[in-house]
């Protein structure tokens, strides 16, 4: 299991068709540092992950979203994407398992690398 931002963001998702577990607790804590930024959160008892992205603009928040919308269309696997005038909160988690698979840390992790270059 890749243990670093870029390690993750070297990896391509993987199809996930469910009938395997979500992620353990132990490994989510093992995984979340290689994303700093990306909070664990719990709704309705389901383990996801969610970043909150600032911009100077509307344009540039679009500008992003639209980056982000082709990255998750290349890795087939897509956030929760929530928009307001300069901000962007996006949450990950895997529907197919109702929780956290690592292809949520690896589109993180795609994420991250994408808004830092």
């Amino acid at each position: 299991m890749a243990e670093t931002r870029r390690e993750l963001a070297n990896l391509k998702c993987v199809p996930c068709r469910g009938g395997i577990p979500p992620l353990i607790d132990l490994k989510i804590k093992k995984m979340l540092p290689a994303v700093p930024g990306w909070e664990r959160i719990k709704e309705d008892g389901v383990d996801k992950i969610r970043r909150e992205y600032k911009f100077k603009n509307f344009v540039k928040a679009m500008e992003f979203t639209n980056r982000v919308a082709e990255v998750a269309e290349e890795q087939g696997h897509h956030p929760d994407i929530f928009i307001q005038w300069n901000i962007v909160e996006l949450t990950l988690w895997t529907h197919a398992i109702n929780g956290l698979h690592e292809n949520d840390f690896i589109l993180a992790a795609k994420i991250d690398e994408m808004k830092t270059k």
